[in-house]
């Protein structure tokens, strides 16, 4: 389970993404306490009409941690409950990386406090291992990291390369960003291309924060929808939602079963929606599996979980 998708920033001004094959897009919405990129807001309303899934960054520019995350905030009120959020944590002529945690961890919080949203942290693979990012960890901040295999242009990759070097305190990343060299049709320059290491709920259970972490069962609505993205099956669509493939089939009038296509809208009645879990520390996937009356081997098989013993805080996990 994963997304292809982009992360923009006011070098990217105009791009049109209604050409532009993409799951999510990640725009860069401010900088320090004096800065909003003037097209993070057309680029999101137009992704958003596209049905693509959203994200706004900050970088961090070296000021006073809480005043700067209190600027993003400010800035993305509109956006909070839909938006993945994260801090752009990079070296430049302002902000030294010997700042570390204690710093960026104040930026976390005070978003988190103010939003309900725990943020990602974006930072390069190196950096995850050169500091001891402990305290962003037991924050259950998750990560987005960003290691290139080479600087030659590419298209989306489905298994990028990383080294084996590990990632420092943190266990798992999110999402991974492997080309600042990207080129992908519809646009004539360089593009930053990401993975998101889940499925469109997964996503949406990182932007919706803290109202997903004590989940409950949701109503049965009478039909839902659901959008056909690149590699869907009609099998694991159903699958799912807890039906079969014969019943979408007929509910959506599809004589082929093999033939589905991305952008196409799917109908599904009768069906339960997917419900996704927040990893908080302390959890067992056996504990877990116990509170929504599955099995630990039904969680791991879901989620690709290949050691039923190791799950992180921060960590999506679908539960059906």
């Amino acid at each position: 389970m994963s997304l292809n998708g982009i992360d923009i920033s006011e070098y990217q001004s105009g791009i049109d993404l209604r050409l532009v094959p993409c799951d999510f897009v990640i725009c860069k919405a401010t900088q320090g306490t004096s800065y909003v990129n003037p097209d993070c807001d057309r680029a999101y309303q137009q992704a958003k009409g596209l049905g693509k899934k959203l994200g706004v960054y900050h970088y961090f520019s070296g000021g006073n941690p809480v005043s700067e995350a209190q600027y993003f905030v400010n800035n993305i009120k509109g956006y909070i409950g839909e938006a993945l959020l994260a801090l752009d944590w990079e070296q430049n002529e302002n902000v030294s990386f010997g700042q570390g945690a204690a710093v960026a961890v104040q930026f976390l919080n005070e978003v988190f406090r103010l939003t309900g949203v725990r943020p990602l942290i974006y930072m390069s693979k190196s950096t995850c291992r050169n500091y001891n990012w402990s305290s962003v960890v037991n924050g259950n901040y998750g990560l987005w990291m960003a290691q290139y295999a080479n600087n030659d242009p590419t298209g989306y990759q489905s298994n990028p390369w990383t080294d084996n070097l590990g990632i420092g305190a943190f266990k798992f990343y999110a999402i991974h960003q492997y080309s600042s060299t990207g080129r992908l049709a519809g646009y004539d320059g360089n593009l930053d291309l990401d993975i998101f290491y889940g499925d469109r709920g997964a996503w949406d259970a990182y932007a919706k924060g803290r109202r997903t972490e004590n989940e409950t069962e949701p109503s049965t609505p009478e039909a839902v929808t659901y959008i056909v993205k690149r590699g869907d099956t009609l099998s694991g669509i159903a699958a799912m939602f807890g039906t079969t493939y014969q019943q979408l089939a007929a509910e959506n009038g599809i004589t082929n079963p093999n033939l589905i296509y991305p952008g196409q809208v799917l109908r599904i009645r009768g069906g339960s929606q997917p419900l996704y879990y927040t990893v908080k520390r302390g959890d067992t996937l056996s504990e877990i599996a116990a509170r929504y009356g599955t099995t630990y081997q039904q969680l791991a098989q879901l989620n690709g979980i290949t050691n039923p013993n190791l799950i992180y805080a921060g960590q999506v996990i679908r539960i059906r």
